[in-house]
């Protein structure tokens, strides 16, 4: 692997960031404040789900990993001839061992503990000894390692209330993290959708690693009606799903919702409503998570 190392102003962080992932074929990148640690160094700050009041620092260091220096140095040519990166400086380009550059990624996750029973655990870490139900999830494109409040949230309920749900809905299943919960669980038939093709296959890739039976496609996937539903995604999806989610449910069968901010509880409430009655059941950082029970046809 090869490092590059660019200075970039504020204006250009998002440009030159897309550029170099989107259009360039960079394996990750990175950007920090390039005076951190100095009398210029500043704090970017954001209500989670928010966008935040600055998209970047003043001065930026972005870097950017590639398969080797030769492709590294053609990136940098080609990014700094164009007329609009004119102020992107090149700092450096620097080899990065394989081992160096894979044992940083590992260390930002270590297992994170749902319930002291129950853990996702990377695969490159050995399960707590506690740990009688375990999810290995390896980070990936998909949204959902564990790491999120929502995430956690969900997973907690699941641990709360497991038993033998004869059929499972995860509606915007991301990396497929709560379809999987809910099969350690001892949930049998489960479906997991997302429109993210992306998500399609990173949850039947992380279900085939866990050896949990679920079934992952496009929404259209889910039909009839399910004894759970768990939806982890956002306040306005999740408003403009209502109707669609309260109509895959079962009489009497809970609704599980996250991703959505205290401040929020209220329109969700309205949207759900003529379904069922929603309630606050976890706070965590801001985030909280909603239930509610189908109500029964008249």
């Amino acid at each position: 692997m090869h490092e590059l190392v660019l200075r970039v102003n504020e204006a250009l962080v998002e440009p030159v960031s897309d550029a170099l992932s989107e259009e360039l074929g960079a394996w990750a990148v990175s950007v920090e404040d390039a005076d951190a640690h100095s009398d210029a160094e500043q704090a970017i700050f954001g209500e989670p789900g928010l966008p935040v009041p600055r998209s970047a620092w003043q001065h930026s260091t972005v870097r950017a990993l590639f398969i080797d220096e030769a492709r590294a140095t053609e990136v940098a040519a080609l990014l700094l001839a164009q007329e609009w990166a004119r102020e992107v400086h090149l700092q450096s380009m620097q080899p990065v061992p394989d081992e160096d550059w894979v044992r940083l990624t590992q260390a930002q996750f270590a297992p994170v503990e749902i319930t002291p029973a129950f853990w996702i655990v990377p695969s490159w870490h050995e399960a707590p000894a506690a740990a009688t139900h375990v999810i290995r999830l390896d980070p990936g494109l998909a949204f959902g390692t564990g790491t999120h409040p929502t995430t956690r949230m969900c997973l907690r309920w699941l641990a709360r209330h497991a038993r033998p749900w004869p059929r499972v809905l995860d509606y915007g299943c991301g990396s497929g993290i709560l379809a999987i919960g809910a099969a350690r669980l001892g949930a049998c038939m489960i479906d997991a959708v997302d429109i993210d093709p992306a998500a399609v296959a990173a949850t039947r890739a992380n279900a085939l690693a866990n050896d949990a039976a679920l079934r992952a496609g496009a929404p259209d996937l889910a039909r009839g009606q399910y004894d759970l539903v768990l939806a982890n995604i956002l306040a306005r999806p999740l408003t403009l799903l209502a109707p669609l989610l309260a109509a895959c449910l079962s009489p009497g069968a809970p609704l599980v919702l996250a991703g959505i901010l205290e401040r929020q509880a209220e329109e969700l409430q309205r949207a759900y409503a003529p379904f069922c009655a929603l309630e606050v059941g976890d706070v965590e950082e801001g985030w909280i998570l909603m239930t509610g029970v189908a109500r029964a046809s008249s």
